[in-house]
């Protein structure tokens, strides 16, 4: 499993919100035979992001539907937001997160998050990452760059991310086909990295994708690292 502390993992406030939602959301499953998660709610813990003032242009919060145990799978999952005036479907990628909707009309309306799975087999987090490019090269100083906007929004929601230190990124891949293709580029020379397979997220107990960390002590000032698949995401790491 891959050593150090993502963002996300560290940002109590956000996730017990998160957990009081889905609480709320199961109570009211049973009595309506829905599964459903207040909008309101989550609109409160991912509203924090888009209202932090600090630079975040290189970092991306999304909400992420992540199972409660392992060997709970994700395939088909669907999630979806509900409300009188308001129905969109919210596609999830293959990590379980999606693009949050800020939207004021859900949110006056009271609407839901649906999902068609046993809602008690899942909870839900804010996730942060670092935005993925499209030509798969990424400049050693932009990640460094990246990660510490990450870092430095960890510690305004939780004052424990005060004592750690970006230490590198975690590249996350699915977890079918042959092992992803990264390489630190250093002017001629070009260093393949080794994939493991492992959670994308540290506290995501599914484990079955292709995963290549990066630590930043391994990476010259004015490399790059190259992919030639895109990845699922790209987590900032902290120790």
């Amino acid at each position: 499993m891959p050593t150090g502390s993502d963002p996300m993992s560290l940002t109590r406030p956000l996730v017990l919100i998160a957990a009081l939602l889905l609480a709320a959301g199961q109570a009211a499953a049973q009595a309506q035979g829905a599964e459903w998660v207040s909008y309101r709610d989550a609109y409160r813990a991912m509203v924090v992001f888009e209202k932090y003032g600090k630079p975040k242009h290189l970092i991306q919060s999304q909400l992420q539907v992540v199972p409660r145990t392992r060997g709970v799978l994700r395939e088909g999952l669907r999630l979806a937001l509900e409300g009188k005036s308001t129905q969109l479907n919210l596609a999830l990628d293959a990590t379980g997160r999606t693009v949050f909707p800020l939207l004021k009309a859900a949110y006056d309306d009271n609407a839901a998050l649906v999902l068609d799975h046993n809602i008690g087999q899942f909870t839900v987090r804010p996730r942060v990452t670092l935005a993925v490019r499209a030509d798969g090269i990424y400049e050693a100083a932009e990640l460094r760059d990246a990660c510490e906007q990450a870092l430095n929004f960890a510690r305004y929601v939780e004052a424990s991310a005060r004592g750690l230190a970006c230490v590198g990124v975690r590249f996350g891949f699915g977890r079918k086909g042959a092992a992803p293709a990264v390489r630190i580029r250093n002017g001629e020379s070009a260093t393949p990295l080794a994939a493991v397979e492992g959670p994308v997220f540290a506290d995501d107990p599914d484990d079955g994708f292709h995963t290549v960390l990066v630590r930043f002590a391994d990476l010259p000032a004015h490399s790059q690292v190259v992919t030639r698949q895109a990845p699922q995401a790209v987590v900032p790491v902290f120790e």
